[in-house]
C-alpha cells in the first residue's frame, strides 16, 4: 500500500510548513485612510523594507473612513495571528477615545509594535489668499468671524484636533469642512473651495514646493526636517503654546503571538538604525523617530492623557 507513506510524506511537509519561521505567507496591512495621506506613505515605506528583509509580501489595504476608525476596528476584529498589521497613528488611536465610544479600545485591543515618524502639521492656503503671513492670517481670520472655512481629513482626525487648537489659540471662529482623508481636503484647498487646512507635512510638501499651496508655518516647536526653510507657528503667529506633531507606527492585535512581534520589532528597529530609510522617509516630508515595543505601552497612555487635556483646554466638540 502507497496511501500510507504518501499521508506520512503530506503530514510531514504540513508540519515542516507550519514550523517555518514567521512569517511563511503574505501580510496584510491595513490603512484606514486613502492613499497619498502620511500614515499611507509610511505605511508603505515600511512595508516594502519588511518585504525585502522577511522575504513575504506585506500587501496594503486602504479601509478610509470615520477619522481612521473604521479601519481600525477592521484591524482590531481581525484574526489574532500575526498576519494582519494595523498601520496605526494618532488619530484613531490617541485622539479619537477622547471623543466618542469606539467599537476598539487601542489600549487593550492592540500591542504598538513601534513608532518611526513623528510628523508635524503644516497651515496652508491657496497660493491667491491674501494673507502674507502667519500674524496677516490671523488677524484676517479673526477680523471676519464665521467667513472663512477650514478643511481636514475627518471630523475627530488629527488633522481636525490641531486645527480647531490652532483656532483656539488664535481666537478665530472658521467653519469646519470634514473629508474622507487629506489628499480630497488639499484638493478642495488647492482648487479655493475651502480656504485653509492643517496637514501633514508629508502631505503638502510636495504641493508647497511646486507653487499649488502656501504654508505659514508648522505646528510643532522645531521646524521640521523636509521644510526647514519654513517658520513655526510658535514663532512665525505668536503662539509659544503650540507644539503638536503625530506618529505612525505598526499595531497588531494583542492577542497576536510574540514571535511575530518580535520579528516585525527587530526588523523595524533595523530599518530605523540605516541611514538609507531615514532618508526616504525624510524625502517624503516624514520626520524620523523611533519608539521599541518595550516603550509602547506608557507612549500610548500619555498621548491620550495630553490630547485629552488638548481637547477639554479648547473646548472641541465632535459634529455630528
Amino acid at each position: 500500500m502507497k496511501i500510507f507513506p504518501a499521508f506520512c510524506s503530506l503530514l510531514l511537509w504540513a508540519g515542516a510548513a507550519l514550523a517555518q519561521p514567521y512569517p511563511n505567507h503574505p501580510v496584510k496591512v491595513i490603512v484606514p485612510w486613502p492613499p497619498g495621506q502620511a500614515t499611507d506613505i509610511a505605511a508603505r515605506l515600511l512595508a516594502d523594507r519588511l518585504q525585502s528583509a522577511l522575504g513575504q509580501p506585506f500587501v496594503i489595504e486602504n479601509r478610509p473612513g470615520a477619522g481612521g476608525s473604521i479601519g481600525s476596528d477592521i484591524a482590531a476584529r481581525s484574526p489574532a495571528d500575526g498576519y494582519t498589521l494595523l498601520a496605526a497613528s494618532s488619530g484613531p488611536i490617541s485622539i479619537m477615545p477622547s471623543f466618542q465610544k469606539l467599537p476598539y479600545d487601542p489600549l487593550k485591543d492592540f500591542t504598538l509594535i513601534g513608532v518611526i515618524t513623528r510628523n508635524p502639521y503644516a497651515l496652508v492656503v491657496h497660493p491667491s489668499f491674501p494673507a502674507a503671513n502667519a500674524r496677516e492670517f490671523v488677524a484676517l481670520l479673526k477680523a471676519n468671524p464665521g467667513k472663512y472655512t477650514f478643511a481636514t481629513s475627518g471630523t475627530g482626525a488629527t488633522a481636525h484636533l490641531f486645527t480647531e487648537w490652532f483656532n483656539s489659540l488664535a481666537g478665530v471662529d472658521a467653519r469646519h469642512v470634514p473629508y474622507k482623508g487629506s489628499a480630497p481636503a488639499l484638493t478642495d484647498v488647492m482648487n479655493g473651495q475651502v480656504d485653509y487646512a492643517m496637514e501633514t507635512v508629508a502631505s503638502v510638501v510636495g504641493h508647497i514646493k511646486s507653487g499649488r499651496l502656501k504654508t505659514y508655518g508648522v505646528s510643532s516647536a522645531r521646524r521640521a526636517g523636509a521644510l526647514p526653510e519654513v517658520p513655526t507657528l510658535a514663532e512665525a503667529a505668536g503662539m509659544p503654546e503650540l507644539d503638536a506633531a503625530a506618529w505612525i507606527g505598526y499595531a497588531i492585535p494583542a492577542a497576536s503571538p510574540r514571535e511575530a512581534v518580535a520579528r516585525i520589532a527587530a526588523e523595524m528597529r533595523k530599518a530605523m538604525d540605516s541611514p538609507e530609510f531615514r532618508e526616504r522617509l525624510l524625502n517624503a516630508g516624514l520626520d524620523p523617530a523611533t519608539l521599541t515595543p518595550e516603550e509602547t505601552a506608557s507612549f500610548l497612555r500619555r498621548e491620550q492623557e495630553r490630547y485629552a487635556a488638548i481637547i477639554k483646554l479648547a473646548n472641541i466638540k465632535v459634529e455630528n
